[in-house]
């Protein structure tokens, strides 16, 4: 009796382990939806983030088609990751480069205000 239980839950815990991960389709789709989001808001091929997101969606997908979910959803989390960043350093930018404008625009009142 004990015998036929432990035989049992061997093969019970090696079917367990050698389940497979489920398709990362909804991770692809946050990726993919990424990846627009940073070029709706201007980043571009020169943004190195921005070129490794793509680089590893592309991968991802490539993986999805092997059937390695595993690797296919690691790639896609570090691709929407990369892309989020291209989209963060492209606001950054804007920001910076408004704040500069706006700088300038002080210094010229000022230069004004000071000549009257």
């Amino acid at each position: 009796m004990i015998n036929r239980f432990s035989c049992a839950a061997t093969v019970l815990l090696g079917l367990t382990g050698c389940a497979s991960d489920p398709a990362p389709t909804e991770q692809l789709r946050l990726t993919e939806q990424a990846l627009a989001q940073a070029r709706a808001v201007g980043a571009d091929e020169q943004i190195a983030e921005l070129v490794m997101a793509e680089a590893k969606l592309r991968q991802a997908q490539s993986a999805m088609q092997r059937d390695a979910f595993k690797d296919a959803r690691v790639l896609a989390e570090q691709a929407e990751l990369d892309a989020r960043l291209a989209e963060a350093r492209v606001l950054t930018q804007k920001s910076q480069d408004q704040l500069n404008e706006l700088n300038s625009r002080i210094s010229r009142l000022r230069q004004q205000l000071g000549a009257l």
